[in-house]
């Protein structure tokens, strides 16, 4: 059994897609849906449950941010398998099902996100690397150049990789986050980290069971359509302090300097 965790605040249109693509591709699997409300003013929260009877609806009285949604719909879920889903997916075929099938498969696996692209069909660049200073003297200096394309891709990730092949990552993007409900026993707090209001969350999710000795998992086998930015808004002033957040909670003052140090000139190069 898995349980699909849907954040929803303010869109109504894409939840709505995501949940009705979830009941028409999902097969060979018992699941179970949580939908969390996260207090949308624009409309009322229960018309999903009149429109999805089946679903698991839980409304906020405020919107107590991403990641914390995603831990009170965890809270109520009952499957061996968590999935957090953001509402702007778009399931396209059996991908729930399918990337369950590989985590079962991949034993040290903690975290499987598949292909995910946009409406147009381009591929999204959904498995990352963490700050480092390694890979930003890699990229500043050019050094994939003296390498194949295919091994710089997988040296890199990110829009370096063409991601038509499984492989090991550092991080993926929580839009499609798939992991065993037991990891989270053994995680601080036993759930998922919630400081984070929104931004940045995915990748201390992260790094935080990679630290538990699981892999993070990039899945090509199955894709599903990312409306990417319908559910979150533009990248903020959050975004910005979150990262700087992340970086002090994992990284020495040193490394954290030579980090900026190395952005800063990757941006101005």
């Amino acid at each position: 059994m898995i349980s699909v965790i849907i954040i929803n605040y303010n869109t109504f249109t894409l939840t709505k897609k995501c949940i009705e693509s979830v009941y028409q591709f999902t097969k060979n699997i018992e699941f179970e849906i949580i939908l969390v409300d996260n207090a949308s003013v624009e409309c009322d929260a229960q018309i999903f449950k009149s429109l999805f009877p089946d679903i698991q609806l839980i409304k906020n009285d405020n919107n107590v941010g991403f990641a914390k949604g995603n831990n009170i719909g965890i809270e109520q879920a009952s499957g061996e398998f968590i999935l957090l889903l953001n509402s702007d997916i778009e399931l396209t075929e059996n991908s729930i099902q399918i990337s369950v099938d590989f985590l079962k498969r991949h034993k040290d696996a903690g975290v499987v996100s598949p292909m995910l692209t946009y409406p147009d069909g381009t591929i999204q660049s959904v498995g990352q690397r963490f700050p480092s200073v390694k890979y930003q003297l890699f990229e500043l200096f050019r050094l994939q150049k003296l390498v194949s394309k295919e091994k710089a891709g997988r040296l890199l990730l990110g829009s370096f990789f063409n991601y038509k092949t499984n492989t090991e990552v550092d991080w993926v993007w929580g839009a499609f986050f798939l992991f065993k409900k037991e990891i989270l026993l053994k995680l601080p707090g036993q759930k998922l980290d919630d400081s984070y209001f929104m931004y940045y969350e995915d990748m201390q999710w992260c790094i935080d069971i990679k630290k538990l000795g699981y892999k993070i998992l990039y899945l090509a086998d199955t894709k599903a359509i990312h409306h990417m930015g319908g559910s979150s808004g533009q990248k903020s002033e959050m975004m910005r302090k979150n990262g700087e957040l992340f970086l002090e909670r994992n990284f020495s003052p040193l490394k954290i300097k030579c980090i900026k140090l190395l952005q800063n000139l990757l941006k101005t190069r």
